[in-house]
């Protein structure tokens, strides 16, 4: 069975934008490509694409479409990503799933990972982040999307679509 997890996916324009805000990374830090950038709404684990969509095709149903924008980057341990500003978002992930999570829902689109006992590869980042921000989009689509493991690290594939509906 696949892994499978629910995402919005940033429009072409907003990913060259954190791309170009990013120039040429590098500093010992695990970038992730532009085309895995994706903002979590709630993971699955393995699961049945038919039956997850199902059951998400249902959850989603009337919801509407939401203001994204990417900001600011922060960290968790281990991991560099930008902030994620919307305040229908979180209502969004917890009808995705995100509220069967032991841990709160915390909107974020993953940057770079880096060795948690390194905090500081981190830190040139945050600040140099820290007056991003993209521009908001109107997320009018819910993504279920696959994860496979391959060689250089995993492989996103969106399985089903979900239109959420116009504000």
């Amino acid at each position: 069975m696949p892994v499978l997890f629910s995402a919005l996916v940033p429009p072409d324009d907003v990913v060259e934008q954190v791309a170009a805000a990013l120039g040429e990374p590098g500093d010992g830090l695990r970038w992730e490509p532009p085309e895995r950038w994706h903002v979590t709404l709630a993971y699955y684990g393995p699961d049945d694409v038919e039956t997850r969509a199902a059951w998400l095709a249902d959850r989603l149903t009337g919801r509407a479409s939401v203001d994204v924008r990417l900001e600011k980057a922060a960290t968790f341990p281990g991991v560099l990503w930008l902030t994620v500003a919307g305040s229908e978002l979180t209502p969004l992930a917890h009808a995705a799933g995100a509220d069967a999570e032991a841990r709160p829902y915390t909107a974020h689109l993953t940057l770079a990972r880096f060795p948690r006992e390194e905090p500081g590869l981190a830190a040139r980042w945050t600040e140099e982040l820290a007056g991003f921000t993209s521009r908001s989009w109107r997320a009018a689509e819910v993504a279920l999307m696959t994860s496979e493991r391959e060689p250089g690290g995993p492989r996103y594939r969106v399985a089903r679509v979900f239109e959420l509906d116009g504000a």
